[in-house]
């Protein structure tokens, strides 16, 4: 089967495509039963070779970027490294959370299942995210404590890149991702799945600005939130 995913963004160095939610950017160890990789699709459907340049969750949709030849990779990769790439999410999340914010919360490094834990854990990497609330919620459905239930939606401006940093840091505030089944609550999570259908982490990649490894001009992507994740919003009243 042949999947069309969008293009975002095209040149002679690099591509972006808008990946769609429960989608590996590439094989892995902890997905062995998967078929599907945005690695292999975006190739065939480019008709040639395309690498990696940073990750997605596999629940998170949006913006995915790769480099046509090695060299526009790991110039683009290292500027993620670096942390000079912008970077801006969508979440919806549980509760409502202050305006804006900045969570500064190390946080350990995280190995899965099939590496090996090394003898002496490094310390606690630096993390930072700032966020910003953009809309709220309330249902008249009693998930916890409370005759209704809160959500928002957040601007997420990841300032640095710890693996699953979004999710982790927004259970460490007390306001989870909705249909984040490893940090979120599975109360809410299984609400919005009756209510809305939602069977999805509701978190996207919306915006990359970087320089173009040629000449080093400043580029832009932006992203349209996915079908799937738009109709909860609309669901929610929230029209932006």
């Amino acid at each position: 089967m042949n999947y069309h995913h969008p293009i975002l963004y095209r040149d002679e160095r690099l591509v972006a495509i808008h990946k769609p939610s429960g989608l590996l950017v590439h094989r892995s160890e902890i997905d062995r039963h998967e078929t599907r990789f945005a690695l292999q699709e975006v190739r065939d459907q480019l008709g040639q070779r395309v690498h990696a340049i940073h990750r997605l969750d596999k629940g998170t949709s949006g913006i995915l970027l790769f480099g046509l030849d090695a060299d526009a990779a790991r110039a683009v990769s290292q500027q993620f490294e670096a942390g000079t790439v912008e970077k801006r999410y969508l979440a919806v999340v549980r509760g409502w959370p202050d305006d804006a914010g900045e969570i500064n919360h190390p946080l350990s490094r995280q190995y899965d299942s099939y590496e090996r834990m090394p003898d002496q854990l490094a310390p606690p990497q630096e993390a930072i995210t700032r966020y910003r609330r953009l809309a709220t919620a309330e249902l008249p459905h009693s998930v916890d404590r409370y005759p209704q239930s809160r959500y928002a939606l957040l601007e997420l401006d990841p300032l640095t890149g710890r693996k699953h940093q979004l999710r982790r840091h927004l259970k460490h505030l007390s306001h989870p991702i909705i249909g984040d089944a490893t940090y979120g609550k599975g109360k809410h999570n299984r609400l919005f799945t009756e209510l809305y259908g939602n069977t999805r982490l509701l978190l996207a990649c919306t915006r990359l600005a970087f320089s173009h490894p040629d000449g080093g001009a400043r580029i832009i992507v932006d992203a349209p939130l996915a079908e799937d994740f738009s109709a909860v919003c609309r669901a929610l009243g929230w029209t932006a």
